[in-house]
């Protein structure tokens, strides 16, 4: 089996944080149960491009279960752990392609090995296959038969693809989900962000400022647009000694690090995952993360509970592809709401949590017109 990771050695570490994880996954643990005896994807050979975390191993042993037959990339250069790449290549037998760190050039010479795959199904946090398969390999669109996107970044891509005509296969939003977006983009990533902050800082927030329109007295700065240039130029100009950016979206590009590389007269690194910039009036100014995803750069991503609903979206709408892609336009679809509803359900059984059905009298007087007050 052919892969590219730091360390096969690091494989038992990456074990034991995959099983912390599978604690607090009890929707995705339920779909591997069914997957194991239906095998809905067997023989389908699936590209991944996401951060390869431990949350992503127990979506990746998920389908692997059902049968398909999966190769995998880091989705970004600072998102990998390297001792959950090195579990799963040794102790579930995926292929992996991820390093953390690593440089532009293997980056996309990774993303060429998970295609060299051949995937009849895409799945992505970025929409960087889809849009490889639109690029220099394009020879192999036509037998993609669909594929699913994580982030809202990917999306904002793929609509635009659509909305161009130049889409070549339908692809879900899993990111629309509301059992992805309601708890994945609001709590996951605001405690993770908090986190990989902390720990590349160990500065006291209680008393700090975080402002977005005020670049003169903010202490901290954190972007999470999914646009480019949110901070540029004229807010580096007035910036305070030793204000810390960082950016939570999927690209480097929400920080303009091209321009305070302009303004900088030199840069050090400071600590793990702090670069610090110092002006020419001598005010230092730190970017967190290379400008990358910083609860990922310098943390562990989002926990488990709250990635296990997002993961449980891709793996049945991986399911939902296979079975339907023929019949679908070359479109962005939203996640079916009978596989929205049907992880909701499960999310609450796995959290010991159960809702009252309506009475077939209740059901009856809902859909009715001809009872009064």
């Amino acid at each position: 089996m052919d892969y590219d990771i730091k360390d096969i050695e690091l494989a038992e570490k990456g074990q034991l944080r995959i099983e912390w994880a599978e604690q607090n996954m009890p929707v995705l643990r339920l779909i591997r149960k069914r997957f194991k005896k239906e095998r809905p994807l067997a023989g389908v050979r699936v590209a991944a491009c996401l951060h390869v975390t431990t949350e992503t191993a127990m979506l990746m042993e998920t389908l692997k279960t059902g049968g398909a037959d999966i190769a995998l990339c880091a989705s970004n250069p600072l998102s990998t752990q390297d001792d959950v790449a090195a579990s799963l290549v040794k102790h579930v037998g995926i292929p992996v392609f991820a390093i953390k760190g690593e440089d532009h050039k293997t980056y996309y010479k990774h993303l060429q090995s998970a295609l060299a795959h051949r995937p009849v199904l895409t799945m992505d946090d970025g929409a960087d296959l889809v849009s490889q398969i639109h690029g220099d390999w394009s020879h192999m669109a036509k037998d993609v038969v669909g594929g699913t996107e994580e982030t809202t970044t990917g999306v904002i891509r793929l609509r635009s693809m659509a909305k161009d005509g130049v889409l070549k296969f339908p692809v879900i939003s899993v990111n629309d989900a509301n059992t992805k977006h309601f708890f994945d983009n609001r709590y996951g990533t605001g405690q993770s962000t908090i986190d990989g902050i902390l720990r590349a800082t160990n500065r006291l927030l209680a008393g700090s400022v975080f402002m977005a329109d005020a670049a003169a007295v903010g202490d901290f700065f954190c972007t999470v647009t999914g646009d480019l240039k949110v901070i540029r130029k004229d807010h580096f100009q007035v910036m305070k000694d030793g204000a810390i950016i960082a950016n939570s979206g999927h690209f480097n590009v929400e920080i303009d690090i091209p321009a305070l590389e302009r303004l900088a007269k030199r840069k050090r690194i400071i600590r793990d995952f702090v670069e610090e910039y110092t002006m020419e009036d001598g005010r230092r100014i730190n970017l967190l993360g290379e400008g990358r995803l910083i609860n990922l750069a310098s943390a562990e991503g989002h926990p488990a509970s709250v990635m296990d609903m997002s993961f449980a979206n891709q793996a049945l709408s991986a399911e939902y592809i296979v079975k339907q892609g023929k019949k679908l336009q070359k479109q962005v679809y939203p996640v079916p709401v009978e596989i929205d509803q049907e992880i909701a359900r499960l999310k609450l059984d796995g959290m010991g949590i159960k809702i009252d059905k309506l009475t077939k009298e209740q059901e009856k007087y809902l859909a009715s017109w001809e009872m009064g007050t």
